[in-house]
């Protein structure tokens, strides 16, 4: 997911035998010990995150393991998930985002093309669980033209199309990691995480989930709460990684919950399309309730989906007799409620 805009190198040796390729083109590696290598000292601490190790001028060079179209032909644009092999020396944790320099000039006046930054859609580990790689999810950003009936591609997104159009071995420039704001609190493993996702914004969430139920973590182990997932895309082609969602439900049992807002295929309880507010809003007295005791609730994507979100959660609150602007600011002192839309 693209968005607006370490301590030091970490160990990364640990034994592991080959594994069987999973579904983005990686094998996956079949770790004979846990993935406990890259773990803070106690590991839910947050005072050594790494930030900004890597700068526009002193970047980072990552080389890509893969490039893989995850969405089906019916979906509305194409999306991809990009594993890139930084060989264990670029850490960063779940929640965070890589920026990426797009090789070549700006037209307009010959200089390099600015960062652009992505959420991280893979946990420290990476998908081969050896924490030598990290990925992006990435939609390729196009231009309808309705003159010309097609694409323009004078108008097309640099970055996204540079990254979508990247093949194994190609080099990509990186800065990084960077953000906070989506990290997930651990300290307390009985926290309950409501993640609210909107198309490629689902990437942090993915990092989140396998660290929690795919990944053999200390976290892992001692979560006790409930991860609560909301992705709204158009359609069923559009659907990212429900794959993986479904490994989740299987091994978390209900620890793990999960609810979709297709709105070219579901309707909502007024009769209109089904957008994520709609389908977070159906929830919204057992939502309230995590949230008195302690939940966290995160939005990632377009920075379109925050109006209907919040309006719907002012309504919710008039119901309820409760001041929305003291309930949010109540939220974020409590540091419950993270944002990070583009």
């Amino acid at each position: 997911m693209k968005i607006a805009v370490l301590f030091a190198t970490i160990s990364s040796a640990a034994a592991f035998v080959p594994g069987s390729s999973n579904a983005f083109g990686r094998t996956t590696a079949v770790n004979a010990a846990a993935q406990d290598f890259l773990e803070a000292e106690p590991y839910w601490s947050q005072a050594d995150v790494p930030v900004n190790v890597f700068k526009n001028k002193a970047p980072f060079t990552g080389k890509v393991v893969s490039t893989k179209r995850i969405v089906g032909p019916k979906a509305t644009g194409e999306t991809c998930h990009i594993i890139i092999d930084h060989k264990g020396d670029f850490p960063y944790w779940e929640g965070q985002s890589w920026g990426v320099i797009p090789p070549g000039t700006r037209e307009k006046d010959g200089k390099p093309h600015s960062v652009r930054l992505y959420s991280i859609a893979s946990s420290r580990y990476g998908d081969g669980m050896d924490g030598q790689t990290g990925s992006l999810c990435v939609r390729r950003a196009t231009y309808w033209c309705p003159e010309l009936q097609a694409d323009d591609p004078a108008k097309k997104g640099i970055c996204s199309n540079f990254l979508c159009d990247t093949k194994p071995g190609d080099e990509i420039t990186m800065t990084g990691p960077a953000g906070k704001v989506m990290l997930m609190p651990e300290e307390d493993p009985k926290t309950d995480l409501i993640m609210v996702a909107t198309g490629t914004g689902i990437a942090p969430y993915r990092g989140f989930i396998r660290r929690l139920f795919m990944e053999d973590t200390p976290a892992a182990k001692a979560y006790e709460g409930q991860a609560w997932l909301f992705l709204g895309v158009a359609n069923s082609d559009a659907l990212l990684y429900d794959d993986e969602w479904q490994e989740a439900k299987a091994k978390g049992g209900d620890k793990f919950r999960l609810d979709y807002a297709l709105s070219r295929e579901q309707t909502n309880k007024k009769g209109g399309k089904m957008y994520i507010q709609d389908k977070v809003g159906e929830y919204a007295d057992e939502i309230f309730t995590k949230l008195d005791n302690g939940a966290h609730i995160y939005f990632c994507g377009l920075k379109g989906m925050m109006p209907g979100i919040q309006d719907m959660l002012k309504e919710v609150c008039a119901e309820k007799g409760i001041e929305y602007d003291e309930w949010l600011k109540g939220l974020k002192k409590a540091k419950q409620w993270h944002v990070e839309v583009y």
